[in-house]
């Protein structure tokens, strides 16, 4: 039962999510004590997407590694359904969602950052967390894109499923302005 290197950057990985969020979390930020808290951030929606994708991630590799050789069915029919719903995550929600933050904050950074991130949160932000939630996701996820094999899910279930989160997430972030 030797660990991959995949294995391992995946638990890293997983690891550094959780770091981030916990500290993101420790932050004592006014617009966390508003309507939706922390959650009305797209960031922190993916952070948390991006962390559950990695802990998905591990639990597989756990899985993989402990029912290997096993000939249990059983086991190797709920191993395939893990990996299914971890390459579902992928397609359909860790990387488009993460790549769209990363793209679009970085975008609206370059053009106007008062837009996006003002000067203002480098008081309670510290540089490397904003790395955190907004650069690094992308070379994670590519990272695990190239390392391991997926399966993904048709052009049209994963398009429709990427629909039905955004137009959820407009129509709960709407409810602020109301």
């Amino acid at each position: 039962m030797a660990l991959v290197p995949c294995q391992v950057l995946r638990v890293a990985i997983l690891l550094s999510y959780c770091s981030i969020l916990c500290n993101y979390k420790a932050i004592e930020m006014p617009s966390h004590q508003t309507y939706g808290g922390s959650w009305k951030f797209l960031t922190f929606i993916n952070l948390v997407i991006q962390a559950v994708f990695f802990g998905i991630c591990v639990l597989t590799d756990l899985s993989s590694l402990l029912t290997r050789g096993s000939g249990n069915q059983e086991q190797e029919r709920q191993l395939k359904k893990l990996i299914s719903l971890r390459d579902w995550m992928l397609a359909v929600l860790a990387f488009p969602i993460g790549f769209f933050v990363v793209a679009v904050f970085w975008i609206i950074y370059a053009y106007d950052r008062e837009m996006i991130y003002p000067k203002l949160l480098d008081n309670f932000i510290p540089g490397w967390l904003n790395h955190g939630m907004h650069t690094m996701v992308l070379p994670f996820i590519l990272i695990e894109m190239r390392t391991s094999h997926h399966a993904y899910p048709s052009r049209s279930s994963g398009l429709a499923a990427v629909c039905i989160f955004s137009v959820g997430y407009i129509l709960w972030f709407g409810q602020e302005a109301l």
